[in-house]
């Protein structure tokens, strides 16, 4: 478990390939490549496949009848237009487009979202999530005042949920919006909770606002669902619990169906969750197709500084965004890490060295972003998760293998339960699990203290989480070799940041 290990997708192929404890092991290397250098414009043709674009201008006013012409004429299409944070969608079959409009008039940054053509290609997940059987379900003692599943779930008391709820469940008047792969608002343990009005597909960039469109399709990823019912799973007498299982969830769609997060999606998703009085988002995922997106490179600075525009739109507007920190056992806080995978829309991606100072992990390292690390039924970090001292800023239940990390009975798998598409159950693993847990925290602190303001709840949020000392040295599986090496004192280091969340003192502090 070094720096330079193979990587897997945050909010995809580390929870679903974590369902058993044998899809642990690490991919096979994957390389990435260094942009294109620029070259003569080719002029753009009828059956030349359209790629996607944002153009960063000055906030406020909306692209001007000049910038609107000087896009057409290098070649692209305005899909839509962000004016309160000037960022504009666009689309164009012209490969150097970008290189193009951004010598325009008024024109801050442009770059290109992806390297795959619109639609992009397809990615290969790593397993699947463990869904209970009938009989899993049947074999559960059932325990009084608890949902049925509850017993299985060690992660609620790990941060006294289980001790809030006796307290309060939270309010109906919070929303969490989950910016993922979509939410089964059919669920029988999200149903009940489900914000209609607050849920929406942005997989396109654009607000699609159909009923259901927030859903995933059949073959789609089961994440955001997962996600959602961890945070807000209802207390219902049915399935398991959420961490606020009374606040209110809803669903953005970022995902397309391939399982790519492309920055026009995740713009949108910001955008409509600040439109829509959302308290506290859930970001379970990094925005691809750089798993680090370097600032000295045209494209990619494009790519930062849009998702930082929408986020910081989103806190203004009063939200509290929360982000996993990822799944590498990367330290986010070295001189360098080795990205094998970018672009990850590519077939031949190269190895990169990248300064992870220069170069960022998004939204997961933006400026104002609660950031997560997991942990495993020990209260250790977990094998997989990020760490980085002044990059973590809380830790929470994320799982971990059995074998490194066993729960006490009567729980029987050291990974995080929650609802799956269809009315089912299965556990998942990864930080993408950890931060929905900080993200129900973060609801209930605004349920217990409904005018406080972002900062307020996230100053809250560090107070009141349980300082957790460094694991010195950390040799999670016990094979005499130290995995990762912890900076910081008991009160703020780079495993567990403030330390570990803690519900009870959300509802009664």
């Amino acid at each position: 478990m070094t720096a330079t290990a193979p990587r897997h997708r945050r909010a995809l192929a580390i929870p679903v390939g974590m369902a058993m404890a044998s899809a642990l092991a690490f991919l096979p290397n994957a390389t990435a490549s260094a942009a294109p250098a620029a070259g003569p414009v080719p002029a753009a043709t009828a059956d030349a496949t359209s790629l996607s674009y944002v153009v960063n201008i000055r906030p406020g006013d909306g692209p001007s009848s000049y910038l609107k012409k000087a896009i057409g004429k290098a070649g692209g299409t305005i899909l839509t237009s962000y004016d309160e944070i000037g960022v504009v969608v666009v689309h164009s079959a012209n490969p150097d487009f970008a290189t193009v409009i951004r010598k325009a008039y008024g024109v801050q940054s442009a770059g290109a979202t992806r390297n795959a053509p619109l639609p992009s290609q397809s990615t290969t997940d790593v397993g699947t999530p463990k869904a209970l059987t009938a009989e899993d379900v049947a074999d559960v003692e059932a325990v009084a005042g608890e949902d049925p599943l509850q017993p299985l779930q060690w992660d609620l008391p790990a941060i006294k949920a289980d001790q809030a709820h006796e307290k309060s469940l939270g309010s109906s008047k919070v929303t969490v919006a989950v910016i993922d792969t979509g939410v089964d608002d059919t669920h029988p343990d999200i149903a009940p909770n489900f914000d209609r009005a607050a849920s929406v597909n942005c997989v396109t960039g654009k607000p699609d606002t159909a009923d259901g469109a927030w859903r995933p399709g059949a073959t789609e990823s089961p994440h955001g669902t997962h996600v959602a019912g961890e945070i807000a799973a209802a207390k219902n007498g049915v399935g398991m619990t959420g961490v606020a299982p009374g606040v209110k969830v809803s669903g953005i769609k970022v995902s397309n169906p391939d399982g790519y997060f492309y920055t026009e999606a995740v713009v949108c998703g910001f955008m409509w969750a600040a439109e829509h009085g959302v308290e506290v988002t859930n970001n379970s995922y990094y925005t691809d197709p750089w798993y680090f997106n370097c600032v000295d490179d045209p494209d990619q600075k494009a790519l930062v500084e849009a998702i930082t525009r929408a986020s910081r739109y989103a806190e203004r507007k009063g939200a509290v965004n929360v982000a996993a920190a990822g799944n590498e056992n990367y330290d986010l806080a070295a001189d360098e890490i080795t990205d094998p995978v970018s672009p990850n829309d590519t077939p031949t991606p190269t190895e990169r060295v990248i300064d992870p100072s220069e170069c960022f992990d998004i939204p997961t390292q933006l400026p104002g972003i609660v950031t997560v690390a997991a942990t495993g039924a020990k209260d250790l970090k977990s094998s997989f998760s990020n760490h980085g001292l002044g990059v973590i800023d809380i830790a929470a239940p994320g799982g971990d293998s059995t074998r490194y990390q066993t729960p006490d009975a009567p729980a029987t798998s050291g990974l995080i339960l929650g609802p799956l598409p269809g009315g089912r159950w299965g556990y998942m693993a990864g930080t993408s699990m950890a931060s929905p847990h900080v993200a129900g925290v973060a609801a209930l602190i605004k349920s217990t203290h409904p005018r406080a303001t972002p900062a307020l709840v996230k100053a809250l949020l560090y107070a009141q989480a349980d300082a957790t000392p460094c694991t010195d040295p950390y040799d999670i599986d016990g094979d005499g070799k130290v995995d990762a090496v912890c900076e910081g004192p008991k009160n703020y280091n780079g495993f567990y940041g403030w330390g570990m969340t803690d519900a009870l003192d959300a509802v009664t502090k």
